[in-house]
């Protein structure tokens, strides 16, 4: 007789979510790769709007949803190679599994391997769900002082800044001190602008940090983690802009987190005026769906000033590795909003589509 579980799951574009029952992984089922992870906590994301409204539309269907979970390890084959059995282990899973050959996999870049055979929560079953089944590989240990709840949003929340500052190279050190970037600007803040917010300051130690964001308690939020300066996100374009301009006297920032991706921001962002400055580099996190949304920028200011324009994707192994470190040794602290059951994860969606959460909204199983 087959066990069920809960899950969240998806089944084309334009379709409402559903929570159902779906069959739990067996045991029998097990690779000697693979591990079987009892999930404790979820953390929701953007991408699950996304995927209900059509932007992200991958081809697979129907599938569970969710790619920031942790939980604890209860199946494991052990082979020769690895003797030691994982069951017990507290782990969180990293959401990318790499064909392993492709040059990227091989420079462990697997966030942009060639021929992924699994991404969860994007084309395989992921963890807004009881069960999950994932490689050892994919499930790094948890330090034990930190809870499943505050540990779900470093799946995603916390390594994508950590991947995207590296994707900006960010500099804190030069030898004549002349390059170091002392100004950034993080347009858009709830979850992975909470995490960029503490790298700049915890990490890499950047003295000017400017969040521009629509929600008045995100912007007091931002300030208590360690921003310099908030600039409201209502505002016009232009104006955000010449606001950041007269922050850093007239130069504009070194480097741009843009984690929005609509017109209007990234309009902020760029041109004679924009809020980048000479070799700034705009990082390009955020993306909503549709032709108003594009990109555009004439050339001839990103020419004369040299700029760069970057785009970040997830993270690797390494960075989620760095941004549990990060977690356990108190430089970064993830910032939830609420905890649900996962039975009312289109409560907390919701709540994310109108913008009205600070942080993260995690789901728990049950109902």
């Amino acid at each position: 007789m087959t066990t069920m579980m809960d899950a969240v799951r998806y089944h084309g574009p334009d379709v409402p979510l559903t929570f159902e029952k779906v069959p739990k992984p067996e045991p029998k089922n097990l690779s000697s790769e693979d591990v079987i992870v009892e999930i404790k906590a979820t953390s929701l994301c953007h991408t699950e709007l996304h995927f209900a409204d059509g932007t992200l539309n991958l081809g697979v269907k129907p599938m569970t949803l969710g790619h920031e979970c942790v939980g604890i390890i209860t199946h494991h084959n052990t082979t020769e190679s690895e003797k030691k059995s994982r069951v017990g282990e507290r782990v969180i899973v990293y959401y990318y599994d790499g064909c392993g050959s492709c040059r990227w996999c091989t420079k462990g870049e697997v966030q942009i391997c060639d021929a992924l055979r699994a991404e969860y929560g994007f084309i395989a079953d992921g963890g807004l769900a009881e069960y999950i089944v994932t490689p050892s590989k994919n499930a790094l240990v948890l330090p034990d002082h930190v809870s499943f709840i505050d540990a779900a949003p470093i799946g995603c929340g916390v390594t994508t800044a950590v991947h995207a500052a590296k994707m900006g190279n960010v500099n804190n050190n030069s030898n004549d001190g002349t390059d170091i970037d002392k100004t950034v600007l993080i347009y858009g803040c709830n979850g992975v602008g909470f995490g960029l917010v503490q790298l700049m300051k915890n990490v890499y130690g950047i003295s000017q940090i400017i969040v521009v964001t629509r929600s008045e308690s995100k912007r007091k939020k931002a300030l208590e983690l360690g921003a310099t300066h908030v600039i409201d996100g209502t505002c016009d374009p232009s104006t955000v802009a010449a606001t950041v301009r007269e922050m850093t006297d007239g130069k504009g920032v070194d480097v741009i987190f843009e984690c929005v991706g609509r017109r209007e921001t990234m309009d902020a962002c760029v041109g004679w005026a924009g809020a980048l400055g000479k070799r700034g580099r705009l990082v390009l996190v955020g993306y909503h769906a549709g032709d108003q949304h594009d990109f555009r920028c004439h050339p001839l200011p990103m020419i004369v000033y040299e700029q760069s324009i970057i785009g970040s994707v997830g993270a690797t192994l390494e960075d989620l590795k760095e941004a549990v470190s990060y977690v356990g040794e108190g430089k970064l602290c993830t910032v939830i909003d609420s905890t649900i059951p996962l039975s009312c994860f289109q409560q907390g969606l919701d709540k994310i589509k109108d913008c009205s959460c600070v942080g993260k909204i995690v789901c728990v199983p049950g109902s």
